[in-house]
């Protein structure tokens, strides 16, 4: 997921660049959300990680 908003925010400065304001602040509103997608995911897995780890000891 990671992946894909940085793959869109490349798209975001590309269109930027070019001159395709509304293009580019879709694109760079879609990598902002995945984004926070991805970091939410990211800190869900590392507590239940720290809670699968505290479990086994």
């Amino acid at each position: 997921m990671l992946k894909w908003a940085l793959i869109f925010f490349v798209v975001s400065l590309i269109a930027g660049f070019l001159g395709f304001s509304g293009v580019s602040a879709a694109t760079a509103g879609i990598a902002k959300i995945l984004f926070y997608i991805a970091l939410a995911v990211f800190l869900i897995f590392l507590v239940l990680a720290f809670m699968a780890g505290s479990a086994v000891v």
